[in-house]
């Protein structure tokens, strides 16, 4: 029996940000004539593992993957929805996209699967990380180009479960945005535009489940939306610090954004629960590790940082669980 069935996905893992593609089950009939773009990348590449950040939950009705084996993703473009639907043959990615964003899409396909992305400059200096570094030569850092996407998630993420940010994630932009282009999957749709996100009423807030801090933020960012998405164009020092600027975003919720938007090597998520512990545990055994130790362990690989850390949580090598789980509240209900 063994090596029939993939390994099971665990909690880490996934948050390493890797989505299980369904093997491809015959061709998929496209009713709409979408535009279409063949690229050929210059090493290995894991669909799976190079989109899996982009995924926020299993719900999430902007990204979903088919039995054909495809990925597909909504966006908000800087020239209107695009649905893209992405699938691999041998070496070759096939790209394909509908509605006013689709040739935005593809220009930046490449950018978005890594291309500008260079695996080979990591250098493990630990065997967990030399270990899974060599079983995963898929994974590349990628790139959308687009800021607001990943910063309204990664705002709705702060100080709660995921399971509770992706909710209400999930739950807003079904009720508030637009439909997906072209084919795309049942319940699929694009993310409210800035001033529809600024138009959501304080209660349809609650019954998803957020609070008025996030909310807030949330609000203080579409107002300026135009000026965070001019962040796409700097590196990811400046775009961190313009984001900054915005009460209510600190470094964990850059860093979080740029990884996506800019696929920024050496952002490290600091502020975070959990993260320590973990890196901490997987090279140095010490499950109690702050944010100061954690930034220690990874000196060794300053400038690839975020590498090393994706690397650590797709290792699944997290210490054993000391306290039941949080409990999800919902103040929808209150």
């Amino acid at each position: 029996m063994a090596g029939r069935f993939a390994p099971r996905p665990t909690r880490t893992t996934v948050r390493g940000g890797r989505v299980a593609m369904p093997s491809p089950r015959g061709p998929r009939s496209a009713p709409a004539s979408p535009r279409t773009r063949t690229w050929v990348p210059d090493g290995p590449l894991d669909l799976g593992l190079v989109l899996g950040p982009l995924r926020r939950g299993t719900g999430d009705p902007t990204f979903r993957t088919t039995p054909d084996g495809a990925a597909w993703r909504t966006s908000l473009t800087p020239v209107g929805p695009g649905t893209l639907r992405v699938t691999q043959h041998d070496d070759t990615i096939r790209g394909q996209a509908w509605g006013p964003g689709a040739d935005w899409l593809l220009d930046r396909l490449p950018e978005l699967l890594g291309a500008a992305d260079d695996p080979s400059a990591f250098v493990p200096r630990h065997r967990l990380l030399a270990f899974t570094h060599h079983r995963l030569p898929g994974l590349r850092l990628l790139r959308t180009g687009l800021v607001l996407e990943s910063l309204i998630p990664s705002i709705l993420e702060q100080k709660v479960t995921t399971g509770e940010a992706y909710r209400a994630w999930r739950l807003l932009v079904r009720k508030f945005g637009g439909p997906a282009p072209g084919p795309a999957p049942e319940r699929m749709a694009v993310m409210p535009a800035p001033r529809t996100w600024a138009l959501i009423p304080s209660w349809e807030w609650h019954r998803a489940g957020v609070d008025d801090k996030r909310a807030s933020t949330v609000l203080r960012a579409v107002r300026v939306a135009a000026r965070l998405e001019e962040a796409a164009r700097m590196s990811p020092e400046e775009a961190r610090a313009r984001l900054e600027l915005v009460p209510g975003i600190g470094p964990w919720t850059s860093a979080e954004t740029v990884q996506r938007s800019h696929g920024a090597v050496d952002a490290v998520t600091v502020g975070d629960l959990h993260l320590p512990g973990i890196v901490g545990w997987a090279l140095a055994g010490d499950r109690d590790a702050d944010d100061s130790v954690m930034l220690s362990l990874l000196e060794p690989y300053a400038g690839q940082r975020h590498r090393a850390v994706r690397l650590i949580l797709l290792s699944g090598r997290t210490p054993a669980r000391r306290a039941p789980r949080m409990p999800h509240g919902d103040i929808g209900r209150l």
